[in-house]
This record gives C-alpha cells, sequence and structure tokens, in this order.
C-alpha cells in the first residue's frame, strides 16, 4: 500500500484500513474457534428422535483435499475453498445443517523426494507443511468443523485404508448377481461343488498354493504378474492414469517403460458397466462424465478363438468380426504371454526373409524385438505416420472360418492394454494393418465392397478401404456365407456362427483396464498382508490393524539410470528385515509362523477414495462410520438415487483419477453392506484457475513477475526486454502471489471479494493485483453506511425506510439469494456493490433494518467484517446462523415498465405502464397514444402484435 494511501486511511480514527481488518478477522476467528461455529451435529439414532435435526434439510459441502505442499499456498489455491465456503454460509443462513470441513491428503512422493535429498524424515516436512497451510487457511475465515480433519498419514485414519483393502481383497464381484460378495461364499460354491475348479477336482484335493491361485483369479485385489509402467527414474511403477500422453511420468517427467514385475492391482474392470452406467444419475459436468465414458471405452463386438499349432488358442477381441473372412495374418503384443509359449525352435521352412529381422532364430528375433519395443511409449507406439516395425514369431495361427494358416507377428502397434492384446489383422481394410502388409510383404484380402472405383484387388490399392455402410464379399465357406448382407447383418451372422461352433462369442469388450495399486516407495500406506513360505498372501487380521510404517535409514527407493529399461525396483521397506521377517499368529487356527511382510506401499490416491466418510464420523475407532450417520448425511434420497455428497468442489483434471477410483471404492462398500451410498459424489463442480502472467527473458527463463516494468505497452525486467504470457500462478513461474501477502495489504475479507467477483466461478481467470483495491473500497463504503470513521459510533436510525430504498433492497436481496444458490458469485457482488452504492449516495443514516439486511447480504462473502458489523448493530449471537433476508415480492416487481411501441417496425412511442398489464388494455393504450395516431396518419390497422408489458409492434392496412 502506498505512502499516500496509507496517510489518507489514518486521517480518520476509525476508518475501515487494513489494521483494522486485521484485527477484525484475527478476532472473529478466535471467537469463530472457541464457540465451535461451524459444528455440524450428527444425528445421535434415528432421527425420528432427534425433531430439531430431523426438521432442518442437510447439506453435505466438500472441496477436493489439498496436498500440503511445502510453498504452500498462492492466490489461486484458495478459489475453490472460498467459493464453497460462500456457499455453506448460505446454505447456514437458509436454514441448513451444513457438513463443511478440510483434511489434508498427506501421502505422495513430494514429501518422499524431499526426504531422500535432506534425510528429513517425510511425517515431519509433511506436518510442518500442514501447520503452514492451516494457519493460511484460517487467515481467510473459512468456516471448516475443525472437529472433522484429519491427514491421510495420521495411522488412526489409515488404518479404515488398510481395512478397506482387506475388504476388497476378501471379496469377489458375482457376475449373476451383479455385485460383489464375500470371498468367503466362493469358497463356499468350491468346496459344495456347486461352482466346479478349473480342472475339475475337488477342492479338498488342491494344495493351499492352487486354492490361492483360484482365488487370485476372483478377488477384487490381487497379486499378478503383468505388464506395468516403469519408471527407473522414480524408482517406482505408476497407474496408466499417471503417465502423459507422450509416455513420461506425470510426477517429474521421466521415461516410462513396459516391464513384466509382480504387482498389486485392484479389478476396478468387474464394474466397468455400472461405472458406466451410473453416471447418468450424477449432477456432474457434461465433459467430466465424457472423459469417464472414454477411459471406460464400452464397445460391442466378439471374442474369437485362432487355434495355434499345439494346444494354445490366440483369441481377439473384434468389433468387426463381418471382417473375419479378410484376416490373414495375427499380431500380438510384444508383452502378450502366448508369445514364448508359441515360438518354435527355429523359422519354418520357406519363412520369408523380411519377417526375420536378420535374426538367427524366432527366439533371438522376439528378445530383441521386444528390447526395443520396452523402450517406447504407447503413444510412439501407435503413432499413425511412423514406420511400422515388428517381427514373425516363427507361428501360425488358423483362420477359424477359412481354415487357413495365418502367420503370427509382434508388433509394438499393438499393446496389452488394449482388448487381449492381440489382433486379427484385416489390411484391406485397416489403415495400420494395410502399412504393416506392406511393409512386410503379407497378403491382404478385400472382404468389404469399395464405394469408389479402386477394385477389389488390395494389391493396387494405395490405402485401406474402410466402410460401415457396405456389403460384405468374398466372405463365404461351406457353411456360412456374408456376401451381400450389410455390417449389422453379417455381424449377426457371424457371431452366431462362431457361437455355434464353440471358436467365439458376441461380447462387450472395456478399454478401461485393471488399477495398478502397487508402489516401491516408503511414503504410503503399508499393505496388510504377510506372505507364508509358499507365496501364498494373508490379510492380517483387524486386530492388528494399523500396520505402521516402520523407522528407515534410507528413504530413498533404488533408482536408476532413467533411460535403462532392463533395471528392476527394490524398495525402501524390504532393506528393513526386521520388520519384513515376522512370526505371527493370524488367528486362522495354524498358530504362530513365519510370515513376510508386502514391501510395496499403496499409491497415494489410497487416502483419497474415502475420506468423505470419515468426515462424517472422524473419531469413530470401532467400524468405518457409523450406519446412521452415513444414511442421514450420504444417502440415496429423492433426486439422488445413489447417494454422495452435495457438493463436491475441485480441479478437472482428476476426471479419471481420484473421481474413477473414488466411485469404484464406494461401490464395493455398499456392495459389501458397508455404506448405503453407491456412489461419493453426488453433484461435482469444476472450478476455474486464477492465472498469471509470465514473464521470460531472451533465454526463456522466467523472470520475478513483481519486478517486470511496463513501457509503452512493453515489459522489461532490469532493463531487459522480456515476453508476457499468461499461464499458471506458480513459485515455478515467478509469478505466485501468497493469499497472506493480500490479507496483510487489505484483509482477508478483500480476497474473498475479489476472488468471487473475478469473473464465472467455473472459468479461468487472469489475477491482477492492482484490482484488487476495487474490492476493498467496497468493505470501506460499507463500513461507512454502518459506522463513523471519526467517532467510531453506529449511525443507523430507527426509521422505516421510503419505499424506493425498499425497492432496491428488496430486488438485491432477490437477486443475490438466487445467484448465491447457484453459486454466482461475481454476478452477487455485483448486486451488493450497486445496493451499497445506491444506499451511499441516498445520503443521511440508513434505517436499521436496511443496514441489517445489507449486512446479512455480505455475511456469506466476507464473514469477519459481517460478524463486527452485526455485533456493533448490538446483536449478541454470530451472524454465521442468522437467517438471510427474504425479499418481499411487492418491492422487487418493478413499479412501472417501458413499453416500445413500433408503427411499420420504426419506434413512435414508450409508455409506462404497469407490469401487470393485459395485451387488451396496452393494445388500447398504444392506439391511443398521440404519437401513433399521428404516425397512422388514417391509415387502417392490418395487424397488432402485444408483447405485454414490454413491445406493442402496429402492422398498417
Amino acid at each position: 500500500m502506498s505512502e499516500t494511501n496509507s496517510a489518507a486511511e489514518t486521517a480518520a480514527p476509525h476508518r475501515y484500513t487494513a489494521a483494522m481488518a486485521a484485527d477484525i478477522e484475527a478476532r472473529w476467528q478466535d471467537f469463530w474457534d472457541a464457540e465451535g461455529t461451524y459444528e455440524a451435529p450428527n444425528p445421535t439414532g434415528d432421527l425420528a428422535g432427534d425433531p430439531e435435526l430431523a426438521a432442518r434439510p442437510k447439506k453435505f459441502i466438500m472441496d477436493m483435499f489439498p496436498y500440503p505442499s511445502g510453498a504452500g499456498l498462492h492466490v489461486g489455491h484458495p478459489l475453490g475453498y472460498i467459493a464453497t465456503d460462500v456457499f455453506a454460509r448460505h446454505q447456514r443462513m437458509t436454514g441448513h445443517n451444513v457438513l463443511h470441513t478440510l483434511g489434508f491428503d498427506a501421502f505422495g512422493l513430494p514429501a518422499e523426494q524431499y526426504a531422500v535429498q535432506t534425510g528429513t524424515h517425510p511425517r515431519v516436512s509433511t506436518e510442518a507443511n500442514i501447520e503452514n497451510m492451516t494457519a493460511q487457511l484460517r487467515r481467510l475465515g473459512l468456516g471448516h468443523d475443525k472437529r472433522r480433519s484429519f491427514a491421510t498419514i495420521e495411522s488412526e485414519y489409515y488404518k479404515w485404508t488398510q481395512w478397506i483393502f482387506l475388504q476388497i481383497f476378501n471379496s469377489w464381484y458375482d457376475t449373476e448377481a451383479d455385485r460383489a460378495r464375500p470371498i468367503a461364499e466362493l469358497v463356499e460354491q468350491f468346496e459344495s461343488g456347486a461352482r466346479p475348479t478349473p480342472d475339475g477336482r475337488d477342492w479338498s484335493a488342491l494344495s493351499a498354493t492352487e486354492r490361492a491361485d483360484i482365488l487370485g483369479e476372483y478377488r477384487l485385489a490381487y497379486a499378478s504378474d503383468a505388464p506395468v509402467n516403469w519408471s527407473p527414474g522414480l524408482g517406482t511403477v505408476l497407474a496408466n492414469e499417471e503417465v502423459t500422453a507422450d509416455g513420461r511420468s506425470e510426477r517429474g517427467n521421466f521415461p516410462v517403460f513396459k516391464a513384466k514385475l509382480r504387482q498389486w492391482n485392484m479389478r476396478i474392470t468387474a464394474y466397468a458397466d455400472r461405472l458406466l452406467n451410473d453416471l447418468d444419475g450424477l449432477d456432474w459436468p457434461e465433459a467430466i462424465k465424457l472423459q469417464q465414458r472414454n477411459w471406460i471405452g464400452r464397445s460391442e463386438g466378439a471374442r474369437v478363438d485362432f487355434p495355434v499349432d499345439g494346444a494354445d488358442s490366440i483369441t481377439v477381441f473384434t468389433t468387426r468380426q463381418d471382417t473375419l473372412f479378410g484376416a490373414t495374418y495375427m499380431v500380438l503384443a510384444p508383452e502378450h504371454e502366448l508369445v514364448e509359449r508359441i515360438i518354435p525352435a527355429a523359422w519354418p521352412e520357406g519363412t520369408h526373409a523380411v519377417w526375420t529381422g536378420g535374426y538367427a532364430s524366432p527366439a533371438e528375433a522376439v528378445a530383441a524385438y521386444r528390447k526395443l519395443a520396452a523402450a517406447k511409449s504407447d503413444v510412439e507406439r501407435q503413432a499413425e505416420a511412423k514406420d511400422k516395425t515388428g517381427v514373425f514369431t516363427g507361428a501360425y495361427a488358423t483362420n477359424p472360418v477359412s481354415g487357413e494358416k495365418v502367420p503370427v507377428f509382434i508388433a509394438d502397434y499393438v499393446l496389452m492394454g488394449y482388448g487381449t492384446g492381440a489382433i486379427m489383422a484385416v489390411p484391406a481394410h485397416d489403415a495400420r494393418d494395410f502399412a504393416f502388409a506392406r511393409a512386410f510383404e503379407l497378403p491382404m484380402r478385400c472382404v468389404v465392397e469399395p464405394s469408389d472405383d479402386r477394385g477389389t484387388d488390395p494389391s493396387m490399392w494405395e490405402d485401406a478401404f474402410g466402410s460401415y455402410d457396405a456389403k460384405l464379399v468374398n466372405s463365404a465357406n461351406d457353411e456360412i456365407s456374408l456376401d451381400g448382407l450389410g455390417v449389422v447383418d453379417a455381424k449377426a451372422r457371424i457371431t452366431e456362427w462362431l457361437t455355434a461352433h464353440g471358436v467365439g462369442e458376441g461380447t462387450v469388450n472395456f478399454r478401461l483396464r485393471d488399477w495398478l495399486f502397487s508402489r516401491q516407495r516408503y511414503w504410503g500406506e503399508p499393505f496388510p498382508i504377510v506372505y507364508d513360505e509358499d507365496g501364498i498372501a494373508h490379510p492380517l487380521p483387524e486386530s492388528m490393524l494399523p500396520l505402521e510404517l516402520p523407522e528407515v535409514d534410507d528413504y530413498s527407493p533404488r533408482t536408476f539410470d532413467p533411460e535403462d529399461a532392463d533395471t528392476r525396483p527394490e524398495t525402501p521397506l524390504s532393506r528393513n528385515a526386521d520388520w519384513v521377517d515376522v512370526t505371527l499368529d493370524l488367528g486362522d487356527g495354524n498358530g504362530p509362523k513365519k510370515y513376510r511382510r508386502e514391501t510395496n506401499t499403496m499409491p497415494n490416491w489410497a487416502g483419497s477414495c474415502w475420506y468423505e466418510l470419515r468426515y462424517l464420523d472422524p473419531n469413530n475407532d470401532q467400524k468405518l462410520v457409523d450406519p446412521a450417520i452415513e444414511q442421514y448425511w450420504m444417502g440415496p434420497r429423492e433426486g439422488q438415487p445413489t447417494g454422495g455428497v452435495d457438493l463436491y468442489v475441485g480441479g478437472a483434471e482428476h476426471a479419471v483419477l481420484h473421481l474413477l477410483y473414488a466411485r469404484f471404492w464406494s461401490k464395493v462398500l455398499h456392495d459389501l453392506g458397508h455404506i448405503s451410498s453407491a456412489e461419493p459424489f453426488h453433484k461435482l463442480y469444476n472450478q476455474g484457475m486464477i492465472q498469471a502472467f509470465v514473464y521470460r527473458d531472451s533465454r526463456g527463463i522466467a523472470v520475478p513477475a513483481a519486478e517486470v516494468e511496463e513501457q509503452d505497452g512493453k515489459f522489461y525486467y532490469q532493463g531487459e526486454k522480456v515476453s508476457r504470457v499468461l499461464g499458471k500462478m506458480g513459485k515455478s513461474l515467478k509469478n505466485a502471489v501468497t493469499p497472506d501477502e493480500i490479507c496483510t495489504e487489505y484483509g482477508a475479507d478483500t480476497l474473498r471479494l475479489y476472488e468471487m467477483a473475478m469473473g464465472p466461478l467455473d472459468v479461468s481467470r487472469p489475477w491482477d493485483t492492482r484490482a484488487v483495491v476495487g474490492q476493498y473500497r467496497l468493505l470501506q463504503r460499507l463500513w461507512r453506511n454502518v459506522v463513523d470513521e471519526e467517532t467510531g459510533e453506529v449511525t443507523v436510525v430507527d426509521t422505516e425506510p421510503g419505499e424506493e430504498t425498499l425497492r432496491a433492497l428488496h430486488k438485491a436481496i432477490d437477486g443475490v439469494g438466487q445467484d448465491m444458490a447457484g453459486m454466482r458469485f461475481n454476478t452477487a457482488i455485483a448486486k451488493v456493490t450497486e445496493l451499497n452504492n445506491y444506499l451511499t449516495k441516498a445520503g443521511g443514516p440508513l434505517s436499521r433494518s436496511v443496514a441489517e439486511s445489507l449486512v446479512l447480504l455480505v455475511a456469506p462473502l466476507a464473514p469477519h467484517i459481517a460478524e463486527e458489523l452485526w455485533r456493533r448493530l448490538g446483536h449478541t449471537g454470530s451472524v454465521v446462523h442468522q437467517d438471510f433476508p427474504v425479499a418481499d415480492p411487492a418491492y422487487v416487481v418493478d413499479e412501472t415498465v417501458t413499453c416500445v411501441v413500433q408503427v411499420k417496425g420504426k419506434v413512435k412511442a414508450r409508455l409506462e405502464i404497469s407490469p401487470s398489464i393485459t395485451d387488451e388494455e396496452l393494445e388500447a393504450l398504444a392506439l391511443a397514444d398521440p404519437a401513433v395516431v399521428a404516425a397512422l396518419d388514417g391509415a387502417g390497422i392490418r395487424k397488432v402484435i402485444v408483447r405485454a408489458p414490454k413491445l406493442v409492434n402496429i402492422v398498417p392496412a
């Protein structure tokens, strides 16, 4: 703040200044904490026994909780928190029991990376960051129920994260019942013979390892050897959702490779249909729903088995089973498990030289190609413009409809993450297959009749021909013919044939893959799993939870050359032998035995999959959540058939990460009867981003934005011209502005008003520190309208306001109330400003009733100054729980409105009329107006169009 402004502010001893704002804000924040102002009561049982609570509607409002960064907050971070606070305050004032609180998502890589660099325990740095962020958030006056706050690193919290993991581990998905069931019920089916074992033997005849392997094929949480995203630079594997489009780690931008490792997975694919279908009942932005639908990727087609010489078959999924007669070769993903089983010892006689890659044997060719493919990202592997590469496996498969032997290749353009990791290649009708066939001199057969004049010999074509409208050709054997059929009919007929012959069936496929749930890190929830001497996984009993992290000397995983795909992870926990190797009695009747603990930890997403439930019942150490409490806050109700949080606000970047994972966990817990809500978040709102200008010098390096000077529309830093672009705000970009800076210079209420006034909440907007003063002056005018700046005395009078003032007041009340309910806070502030300016210009002291209504309108937006003015107006209770003003309809409707009268489309008169006038009355007034009579000049009237009360259009004869 300039010295001139400071001098002006101190001229009046009771003027609202930054110093006064700081005092007011600190005092009321202390008051709120001491009084428990924001504490939301839980039902103590059946609501019928709590009539006061039953009479109030509830509202559960949540923010995506923050990760406690060491850099603290910049002004972009609190945008959503302030918005939910304003909304929550308005809801309280309209009679709702509001649950609004905030915790911390505190496991994760940043604290661990800091620990690796400095030796500081991740808990120490994380808790320090939480303390700093808590202070910053408190300064903003956020009305959180602090009794309900927690951090995911607290053992009392992650005890239940581990407990939920065990519920998922001990469950399977019953496709007939379409829900998860306890694994014990599946075991009963095997024991009774109701469900046969894979090889038909009695369950009792199987070894413990064989039983464990069979159950692992059903469990919703399971360990498997599978291709994973391996990031040597981070020393850990990553979920698909944590890998960027260019094949690098989202955190740290390290290369990511495909590697085969034993990892924990969540069988989220079992819920693919429900995750897809239940989106329809959610009040979410359509863009987020679309992202989830695309990520789940449901497609209908057929599964087709291609027998391979020997005992194996290659299974493909295709949405174009009608083109099966055109399949002239097959391609497996390099990582496919069948590759090693089908390759022969030597190249078959007559193998084309182009197919071998120059290698002496199939094994050598496959090994070399696999190494090359592992070094490429999925995006690189699927690039349309790149040359198609691959190698023949030496094996042939049989096309089940034609009986032809077709060569089996591996190629990097086929991925394990899509379909079955194998394709039937129909090169005449697929551009990638066409390019591959050309490169490897493979045959092509036209089975879809081209609509142009290219003919039916693909060897003469420049590219593939694909169509969903053409007729089938060259597609017949002794038992079936598709020739002349359209695609839809051909697909139906071939699917029936495949099913009848036991070589395929109609099926649905999903793009969604199971969720990789292991991390080779220290700072995460330990798995409550131990392994016996046979390698069988055993869950810890609930009495042994929480399983806490041990102290370690070295927090770093073994990291590697980021470009070395052949390395393998080594976790920090695996180096702690005293913790890993234990003797336990698991209570299973086998007594104490030696076990080995799981040395991976859970991903950082685990703690955020269920935190909405912990807010409900944060001190419950006996169960996940009290059923009555969960039912009250999140249970299904009218308009919310699957239940969930009433309002969830956060960034759109979590569409297919946190939001998808949390939905999956909720559905499992719902199926098992632990919660009544099948969805975690009923209404989702994505706030925009506060952006800031980034200034870069000639080297492209960001320079401090605060030190850049503007001259004639150009920008200079220390005399050097710099470029300016609008982008993110952040410490690394040297353009961050902290909320502490703004609170010190103007006060928290000013910051709150400015962030809400910048524009619609769901739209990104640029930060401009110079514009903050506008909201500061609004608060100063508000203060002057109630308090004398010289004496500090309240200036309101106990007289009734005039009609004009009442109209201005009640229009504002009506508009602000609607805007608050619709989260249009920028327009609500505009209406408050308009009212305040009107009252200022009107002059004279305010009527008490007007002043009180004005303070109540402001209270959700600027709670500190509202509390102070409310108290000075003589009230003893907090403004937080006062009733929001209600508009009198008689004053909301304008006394008169202006009606435009047109003749031949030109305005000839304006009439001041009652807004309730009828069409007939308005037509009579318009025709009698002297200006209209003169314009008609005796002409007859062909038509009169009346749109009461705003328009009359007269068309002369």
